[in-house]
C-alpha cells in the first residue's frame, strides 16, 4: 500500500534531515497525522520562522535570538579568557560543567581540505580582530578531539602564538566513570600522556 502523496512528500522532507531516515521519517509524519491541528500548526510555524529568528551573535558568532548574545552582553564574564570553538552546538556543554566563565568564538567549523574547508572558510580573521582590540590573556582552544579538530587547533596555535597570548588546549583522557577495560587505546594513551600530580 503507498501513501498518499502529501504524506510521501512530507517523509522525503523528513528524511533530509542529519539523523533521520526513511523509517523515522515515516513514524514522524504519521505522528504529525495524530496530532491536534493546531498543534502541527503551530509546529510548522516554529519550523518556518526559525531562520529569521534565530541570528548569530555579530560578537561571538553565537546563534541567539537578542544581539549581542547573553554571553557576551553578561558583564560577569571574564574578558582575558577567549575559548574557541567549531560550532555553536560545543559552547552547550562547556556551559554545563560550570567550570568555564569567559568569552566565546565560534569558528563555524573545522579545516578539512578533504570537503573543501580551508581556514578563510572560517571566522578566525574575525578572532584575530577580537584579540587585537586587546584584553585577551588566553585563548583556550575547545575544537573537537578529531583529526580535523585536531589540525584547526595546530593552524590556530602556529597563528596565534606570535600575539603574545597564552594559547591552551582543553585536556582530554579518561571520561568520568569509564572502565579501561572498555577504553580504546588513543585515549587511555591521552590520559597517560596528560597525568598531573595528585
Amino acid at each position: 500500500m503507498s501513501y498518499p502523496k502529501p504524506l510521501r512528500r512530507l517523509v522525503i522532507l523528513l528524511s533530509r534531515l542529519p539523523g533521520i531516515g526513511e523509517k523515522t521519517a515515516t513514524r514522524l509524519a504519521l505522528h504529525l497525522l495524530k496530532m491536534p491541528g493546531d498543534s502541527v500548526r503551530e509546529l510548522g510555524q516554529a519550523i518556518a520562522g526559525i531562520s529569521e529568528a534565530v541570528i548569530r551573535c555579530s560578537k561571538c558568532y553565537n546563534i541567539t535570538d537578542v544581539d549581542p548574545c547573553k554571553l557576551c552582553a553578561d558583564p560577569a564574564r571574564r574578558d582575558e579568557l577567549m575559548c574557541v570553538v567549531e560550532d555553536p552546538t560545543d559552547i552547550v556543554p562547556i556551559e554545563k560543567s560550570g567550570e568555564y566563565k569567559g568569552r566565546y568564538h565560534v569558528l563555524g567549523g573545522a579545516i578539512s581540505p578533504i570537503d573543501g574547508v580551508m581556514p578563510e572558510d572560517l571566522r578566525i580573521r574575525e578572532l584575530l580582530g577580537r584579540i587585537a582590540q586587546g584584553g585577551v590573556e588566553e585563548v583556550i582552544l575547545a575544537t573537537n578531539l578529531t583529526a580535523e579538530g585536531e589540525g584547526t587547533a595546530s593552524y590556530l596555535a602556529g597563528v596565534l602564538k606570535p600575539l603574545s597570548v597564552r594559547v591552551t588546549r582543553i585536556a582530554y583522557g579518561m571520561p568520568v566513570g569509564a572502565d579501561l577495560e572498555y577504553t580504546d587505546e588513543i585515549t587511555v594513551g591521552r590520559a597517560i600522556k596528560g597525568r598531573r600530580d595528585v
